[in-house]
């Protein structure tokens, strides 16, 4: 989905100056189009993790583009995995490590994949803060697979990701989706969850999988409460 400045202020919770300065200095990532200003949705959600901001509920709302049953973020976690104890000692041996342990299909050129998420690191850091990165790239990762993945590693060792509050990472969260519109779904939960208290001490503290899967269904429960609750206001 395709929104304007006017869409974005509203979604941010700001002025549509501030958004144009945003704009100007190079910060927001934005198209142009037909001499008016567009954004991603899945981009904006990047950008705004990244940043630790507070965004409306509205953001994590699901385009209704099509009517196949998308996963929810239990169900992605279920098969990408969580693994404990993750080799690497520095940003690149930490991915090549993650990309090993993805469950991926035999068929998948891993080391393509590995060059990727090193190239979209050279640009910038997807390091979020308080110990956390989600390796991707601009552009959503769509591989072939038969359904979308979110794989949490955590780190044997810290390690310097570069993130904005300068902590090295611990946890590294991987999404893997065969569409665009999977992927979008996959990120708009898992930011809606790094949010949550109680789903974010779970993970910095390493729990147990039984205890992050609480969290999460948790955090999805929530989440059905959104619309309905925008629903009951209009």
């Amino acid at each position: 989905m395709q929104l304007a400045v006017r869409d974005v202020a509203k979604l941010f919770r700001v002025s549509e100056k501030t958004i144009y300065r945003w704009i100007t200095q190079g910060v927001l990532p934005a198209y142009r189009v037909n001499d008016q200003y567009r954004f991603n949705r899945a981009e904006l959600l990047e950008w705004a993790t990244s940043r630790r901001m507070n965004v409306s509920p509205e953001i994590f709302a699901e385009p209704e583009s099509s009517t196949t049953p998308l996963p929810g973020l239990v169900e992605a976690l279920q098969a990408g995995g969580i693994f404990y104890r993750v080799s690497g000692t520095d940003k690149e041996s930490v991915l090549r490590a993650v990309v090993e342990t993805l469950r991926l299909p035999e068929e998948v050129d891993r080391e393509f994949l590995l060059r990727v998420l090193l190239a979209r690191e050279a640009l910038e850091s997807t390091g979020i803060g308080d110990g956390i990165a989600i390796p991707h790239v601009r552009n959503p990762i769509v591989l072939h697979v038969t359904r979308p993945l979110i794989t949490l590693c955590f780190l044997e060792h810290t390690v310097d990701f570069g993130a904005l509050d300068g902590k090295p990472v611990s946890i590294v969260f991987s999404l893997i989706s065969p569409t665009v519109r999977a992927h979008l779904r996959l990120l708009s939960r898992l930011s809606f969850a790094l949010q949550d208290p109680s789903f974010k001490a779970v993970i910095r503290r390493q729990g147990s999988r039984d205890e992050i899967f609480a969290e999460a269904r948790c955090v999805e429960a929530a989440l059905v409460r959104v619309p309905a609750a925008n629903g009951a206001q209009g």
